[in-house]
């Protein structure tokens, strides 16, 4: 039988697990059953919780269709994101947008910022960055971009980027982040947490970021 972990055909029985027969793989080292009854440990799994993640459906909302735990999917979710890295992007002189829209972290009184930029071409995201909304941690997504050699860059009115993107490349004027913006609709849609009139909300930054990650690359 093949290993439901890595496909490989070296397996051999291993005794029985809650009365099915159970196989370890000798190619990856890893126990595993033809079937289980459990949902949270068919491989399937969480390519379901990305797809519900990307389509609005909250965290309760996914252990409910799933029917598996909350935390399960909350652990979940990190482990995926984990899986995800940020793309490499290496195409120099692009037109690039930076905006910023706020959630709340932990209680509706406790407001956050997620900053990120956005390649007007391909609509690729570069980068983001969750936290506080100021000088010093906008600047790491403004350096990074200006190592692509930009040709422009677009942003709203907010006082602390005239300061740290040079000014003849800077661009400031209305609609001039019109496909960022439409990114935040999407964003706000697509996740339950950023909805606007919702009870949703996250409870630890780690969570958003990792729904980010999820969201924008996996």
């Amino acid at each position: 039988m093949n290993c439901t972990k890595c496909n490989a055909s070296n397996s051999i029985r291993k005794g029985l697990q809650n009365n099915k027969q159970r196989f370890y793989c000798k190619n990856c080292k890893k126990y595993f059953q033809s079937d289980y009854r459990y949902q949270a440990y068919k491989t399937e799994t969480n390519d379901f919780i990305k797809k519900l993640l990307k389509e609005g459906c909250g965290i309760r909302s996914i252990s409910r269709i799933l029917n598996i735990s909350s935390k399960t999917v909350l652990s979940r979710v990190l482990k995926i994101s984990k899986q995800v890295k940020t793309p490499y992007f290496n195409k120099f002189g692009r037109k690039f947008e930076i905006d910023e829209m706020w959630s709340f972290i932990g209680n509706k009184k406790n407001v956050t910022w997620i900053t990120y930029v956005l390649e007007r071409e391909t609509k690729s995201i570069i980068d983001f960055y969750v936290g506080r909304k100021s000088k010093e941690t906008i600047k790491p997504l403004i350096n990074k971009i200006l190592l692509l050699q930009p040709s422009k860059v677009y942003t709203d009115k907010l006082n602390i980027y005239p300061s740290l993107i040079p000014k003849e490349i800077h661009k400031r004027f209305q609609y001039c982040t019109n496909r960022i913006e439409r990114m935040n609709l999407n964003l706000r849609t697509h996740i339950k947490r950023l909805s606007r009139k919702t009870i949703c909300f996250t409870k630890n930054q780690k969570y958003l970021e990792a729904h980010l990650k999820i969201y924008f690359w996996g």
